[in-house]
Formats: structure tokens, C-alpha cells, sequence
């Protein structure tokens, strides 16, 4: 197995739980009054969503990666149907925020529609950030590793648009673990889905911005969750700070909004093309779930 695929999960989790202190915070000098430039992870303080969480815990995107992470090493692979049971398990007695995409979804759990019916309306890009865990399994398989990453997202976000992010991303984690840079990944992404027509614009304009100033960007593009504003936000960390993972990351707190969902999958992304290099020991040390994370991978 690649190394750089445990790395990249690792990493996923270390963004989420890097945000988790100021997610959904959307005015960027309240971030900066309180913190100055944040680079550690911190509780909580300054939005209302996460006052049940403690530093270095996830936000619900992150627990959820942690279900997703469960299921595909206890059932060695995806599996669709224990995936959902765990992730209503959770959800059933969930101490956290429940957004409307995970309300939604568990409404129709309840109203006995199947994993594949599930799925809410909701345009949110947190969807198709879940999909670090597969790559343990599907790292080196790209089919396999799309149909799982569309199978898991649709069951929470059955959105056309949203599944399209989730089959973008896996195939740039596969062709960046064999070696290609993210940015030509990307590149070789967009011609291999040609049907993708919504996403190209969004990823063009965040390939387009990466000589360009991170917080204005992701203030241009939008700080919220659905995929208009968070797709481009996203492909700019990766691409501006393709050689520096730490960067990326610091960055994407400091300009606000939902951090967790771009930071996921920047992690993801830069953990497969670098691994941990440049991740501060102390990161790793400070998420509370660390030794299970590298228990679970190994």
C-alpha cells in the first residue's frame, strides 16, 4: 500500500479537527481578534454549533468520516448498507450539531426509504468530503473507488452535483498517488468526466486563482457549504499550496465560513501528494481519536 494513502486519511481527520475551534465562523477578523493568526487547535468559542465539543474532537463531518472509517475496515471494503446502520446508530443519540442534510436524512431513514433513497436535497460539498476512509481499500482502483465515494455521498446528499465532487475527488486521489500533481490531476479529471458540465466552471476558477490572495479568494467565491462557493475555495488550497499541507490548512481557517469541509478534503488531497511532512507533530498529538485512527488503518 502507498504510504502517503494512511497519511491522507490522517490528514483529512487533522483539517476537521483543525477547524472544528472556529467552523462557521464567517467574520474573518473576529477569527483574527481572537486568535491573531490561529495555528493550533482550539475549543470552540466563538460560534454556537460545536459548545458540546473539546479541542481536538471533530465536528459532525468529521465524526461521520470516523463512521465511514469504522465501517469500510470492519467490513474490509465499502458496504453501503452498514455503513448507513452505523450512521444512523450515531445519529440516534448524536451529542453534537445535526445539520440539515443529516435531519433530512434521517427523516427518510425513518420513513423506511432505503441507503440509495435516502440521501437530502442539500448542495452542501460536506457530502462528498466523507470519502478519505475508501481510499485504504481503493487507492489503486479508480472504478471502485468511484462507486463507493457516489454510493456514500448520495446517501446522505442525493444531489447530482454533489455525487460529480465526490467522483472528482477520488479520481485526483488516485492519479495524485501515482505520482501526478494536483493540478494536472485535476486537469485529466475534468476530460474524464465530460458529462460534469456544472463543476468545470468551479474548478477552472479555482485552478485560475491560485496566484492570488487565499482569504479575498474564498471571500469571492463564497464561505458557505454548498458547492458553488466551497468547490472552487477548495481546488484554490490544493493548487496554491500544493508543496505546503500546514499552509493550506492555517489558511483555510483564517477565511472563515465552513472550514471543515474545504480543509477535509484539501488534507485528503495534499496528504496523498505529500503525505505528513510538513503537519506539526503537535496536530497529530492534539485529536483526541489519533491512536484509533492509526488503529483502525493499520
Amino acid at each position: 500500500m502507498n504510504p502517503n494513502i494512511k497519511d491522507a486519511i490522517a490528514a483529512a481527520f487533522v483539517a476537521d479537527a483543525l477547524s472544528l475551534g472556529v467552523h462557521w465562523v464567517y467574520d474573518i477578523s473576529e477569527i483574527e481578534t481572537k486568535y491573531g493568526r490561529l495555528t493550533s487547535m482550539v475549543k470552540p468559542e466563538l460560534a454556537p454549533y460545536h459548545k458540546s465539543k473539546q479541542k481536538g474532537e471533530f465536528t459532525h463531518y468529521g465524526d461521520q468520516i470516523m463512521v465511514l472509517l469504522e465501517s469500510v475496515t470492519g467490513s474490509s471494503g465499502f458496504n453501503l448498507t452498514h455503513f448507513s446502520s452505523a450512521w444512523q446508530k450515531m445519529f440516534q443519540s448524536y451529542n453534537g450539531y445535526m445539520d440539515h442534510a443529516t435531519k433530512e436524512t434521517m427523516q427518510n431513514f425513518n420513513s423506511e426509504k432505503k441507503p440509495e433513497a435516502s440521501g437530502s436535497l442539500s448542495l452542501d460539498l460536506s457530502g462528498a468530503s466523507r470519502i478519505a476512509p475508501l481510499a485504504l481499500y481503493y487507492g489503486e482502483d479508480v472504478i471502485a473507488f468511484i462507486d463507493a465515494a457516489r454510493a456514500q455521498t448520495a446517501m446522505t446528499h442525493n444531489q447530482v452535483e454533489v455525487t460529480a465532487c465526490a467522483e472528482l475527488f477520488s479520481r485526483v486521489a488516485v492519479m495524485v498517488l501515482k505520482g501526478t500533481n494536483p493540478i494536472n490531476a485535476f486537469d485529466k479529471a475534468l476530460n474524464d468526466m465530460p458529462d460534469a458540465l456544472k463543476l468545470q466552471q468551479m474548478v477552472r476558477a479555482g485552478l485560475e486563482s491560485r496566484s492570488d490572495d487565499t482569504r479575498e479568494v474564498i471571500v469571492k467565491f463564497g464561505q458557505e457549504c454548498s458547492i458553488q462557493a466551497a468547490l472552487p475555495s477548495t481546488i484554490h488550497l490544493i493548487v496554491k499550496y500544493e508543496n505546503n499541507l500546514k499552509e493550506a490548512l492555517i489558511e483555510n481557517i483564517m477565511a472563515g465560513g465552513d472550514s471543515s469541509a474545504r480543509g477535509i478534503l484539501a488534507g485528503f488531497i495534499l496528504g496523498c501528494f505529500q503525505g505528513l511532512e510538513t503537519i506539526p507533530k503537535q496536530w497529530l498529538e492534539d485529536m483526541t481519536a489519533y491512536e484509533k485512527i492509526i488503529r483502525l488503518m493499520q
